[in-house]
């Protein structure tokens, strides 16, 4: 025989080995993640929601346009930029450019004001002509309410929208506020992981939101909204959409009289009524400084993503606004964070007694943590966390139900649960996903996430996922 037919068989006798491994190392990861998703679903359904909740939702509202991102800058003429650099609202084209590299960059989300309305009007009229553009309701506040309604909760939705967008909201979502003619519009420009602008490649799938909103600033509907609370009688009030007050236009004071009147609306609540604070990106500092003084101390839970608690952790610990983040932060690093950011909110002592911070959700692309006050009537933490931790494979897949096959976990196999030395190591068990532990006074768990590979959409993510946690631990 000769030696071409000697290495002819040995190239087909170690390709059918590699195949061989390659088939019994999908196996026994399918195995693996098989056994997480059961798991995962039996913590979700040890808890059940009964009686239906009543919660209350606000406030604003708008209409979404998805769109690739790279494509529409392309059609734009809006060439990837030299050098990236970030603005905390946006005038031009320029600017516009730098600002989406600052974050497409990190694979960061960003949401920014567009004060040259000519412009985005120009972009929103080229993306109303695309068949690839899809078209939600947006806006914090009518997600949540919609995931809080598809979960069985009864609820009531203070926003000011035209009547055509209500038509795409949940049954059993009442809403309150003057219907508006025109809807804000707020442009989602998705990215997909490694996807290239230029010399510019993302690490990870996110999207980068502009506006140039009227309505909404303006918290237009928390008159109505307040009006309607009394009949409601809501057993938990969440708060959302406050971001886009950063960086508007408002004249003297304007942003601290709103604010004010929404600090009256929380601290007039009940104590037993739970409030609920969704986190957002700011970018301005006077922002997070009065939101810090109106609106968090009367807060008993919070939720927020990988990028927003390094944001809130920089203002707390040195005083400063940290605009971006790891876009895959270490579990350990996360945990230390959000003590740090409970203890010193808990501590606050511009809060409110029964008012004051007792949950802290943050919601990471790899996994879920939650934190409460054992004292603070925060229920089914360990639940909570698996369905939040769900929720985000089938929002982002858009599914009802988890494809194994389309999914990976990014989590280390084990974690720290501090950055300390000598800190404990939590194992990551197939058969037990959710860890949870207390410290003190203080419980956590932590869940992985299945990570979707065939994203549908990333814009709500938060919001569905945030919502999908608190519903079951009112």
């Amino acid at each position: 025989m000769s030696l071409f037919k000697y290495g002819s068989i040995l190239s087909m006798v170690i390709l059918f080995i590699a195949i061989y491994f390659k088939r019994n190392q999908d196996t026994e990861l399918r195995g693996q993640l098989d056994s997480v998703l059961n798991s995962l679903r039996k913590a979700e359904h040890k808890a059940k929601l009964h009686p239906r909740p009543r919660v209350a939702i606000g406030l604003g509202a708008c209409l979404d346009g998805v769109i690739d991102a790279v494509p529409l800058l392309e059609e734009l003429n809006i060439e990837p930029p030299p050098e990236v650099k970030h603005y905390g609202s946006i005038e031009g084209k320029k600017e516009l450019s730098e600002t989406f590299a600052f974050f497409f960059s990190k694979g960061a989300a960003g949401e920014r004001y567009l004060h040259d309305k000519a412009l985005f009007e120009d972009v929103l009229k080229l993306v109303e002509k695309k068949p690839s553009a899809a078209w939600y309701i947006g806006g914090n506040a009518p997600a949540m309410a919609n995931r809080l309604a598809k979960e069985g909760c009864e609820v009531l939705l203070g926003g000011r929208m035209s009547q055509k967008l209500r038509g795409q909201l949940q049954e059993g979502v009442k809403v309150v506020g003057t219907p508006l003619e025109k809807d804000d519009v707020h442009l989602i420009m998705e990215y997909k992981t490694g996807e290239v602008w230029g010399k510019y490649k993302t690490p990870r799938a996110n999207r980068f939101i502009v506006h140039s909103d009227s309505s909404n600033p303006m918290l237009e509907s928390l008159d109505e909204f307040r009006e309607e609370l009394g009949a409601f009688k809501p057993q938990a009030v969440v708060i959302g959409g406050l971001q886009m007050m950063d960086n508007f236009p408002f004249r003297e004071e304007e942003r601290q009289s709103r604010l004010l009147e929404l600090q009256k609306l929380m601290v007039g609540l009940s104590p037993d009524i739970k409030t609920h604070f969704e986190f957002a990106s700011f970018a301005e500092e006077q922002m997070l400084r009065d939101l810090l003084q109106y609106i968090i101390p009367y807060s008993n839970s919070i939720g927020m993503n990988e990028q927003e608690l390094p944001n809130l952790y920089s203002l707390l610990n040195y005083g400063n606004v940290s605009l971006l983040a790891d876009p895959y932060p270490r579990t350990a690093t996360i945990l230390d964070q959000m003590r740090f950011v409970f203890n010193s909110l808990r501590n606050d002592p511009n809060a409110e007694g029964e008012k004051r911070l007792s949950r802290l959700h943050v919601h990471t692309l790899a996994f879920q943590a939650i934190m409460t006050a054992k004292d603070s009537g925060w229920k089914n933490t360990m639940s909570a966390t698996a369905k939040a931790a769900l929720t985000a494979n089938r929002y982002v897949c858009g599914t009802s139900k988890v494809d194994v096959t389309k999914s990976r976990i990014i989590m280390d196999e084990s974690f720290s649960i501090s950055e300390e030395a000598g800190s404990e190591r939590m194992p990551f068990r197939n058969d037990r996903p959710v860890s949870c532990w207390d410290e003190g006074e203080v419980a956590i768990c932590v869940a992985p996430v299945l990570v979707c590979t065939d994203i549908n959409m990333t814009a709500g993510g938060g919001d569905n996922v945030s919502s999908a946690g608190l519903v079951l631990q009112i």
